[in-house]
């Protein structure tokens, strides 16, 4: 017997996230500020990184900046990665928002919907950026359809 009404909903779990982790080294470069802009608190910057562990990948990107003469300040930023996440090859998005307020950190970085191509179509996730002793690291969890 049923013990479940004739109209309730099974509710799916969402799925279960897949940890990625590694290091990164990452080079971050002024470029000219766009439209000739002259504003010493805003900087453009180019990313180049290099991704290893679960994430073998190269990640190319530009960064906006914004700075106050106490520290505090925030950037945007938009990087194409290019590689292997586990095995599995094509390219992404990510979406970075980050703002330190007087010492007080608070960082986004999100795949872009939609951005996964080849092997990772249809990617979702969010990443951390570590940085201990000088060193970076990343902690990305994801979530990507099986295989077809």
């Amino acid at each position: 017997m049923n013990d479940k009404p004739a109209n309730s909903f099974q509710h799916e779990r969402p799925p279960s996230l897949t940890q990625a982790k590694g290091t990164f080294d990452v080079k971050v470069a002024p470029l000219p500020p766009d439209g000739g802009a002259q504003d010493a608190t805003l900087g453009r910057m180019s990313l180049d990184k290099q991704f290893h562990g679960d994430l073998e990948a190269s990640g190319k990107g530009q960064m906006l900046t914004a700075g106050a003469p106490s520290g505090s300040g925030a950037y945007v930023a938009m990087e194409r990665v290019t590689g292997a996440l586990h095995g599995r090859n094509g390219s992404f998005v990510l979406q970075h928002s980050g703002t330190m307020a007087r010492g007080q950190a608070q960082m986004t970085i999100a795949v872009v919907p939609d951005s996964g191509t080849a092997q990772l179509t249809g990617l979702q996730g969010t990443m951390e950026i570590i940085i201990k002793d000088g060193k970076h690291s990343y902690d990305f969890s994801y979530t990507l359809p099986a295989p077809k």
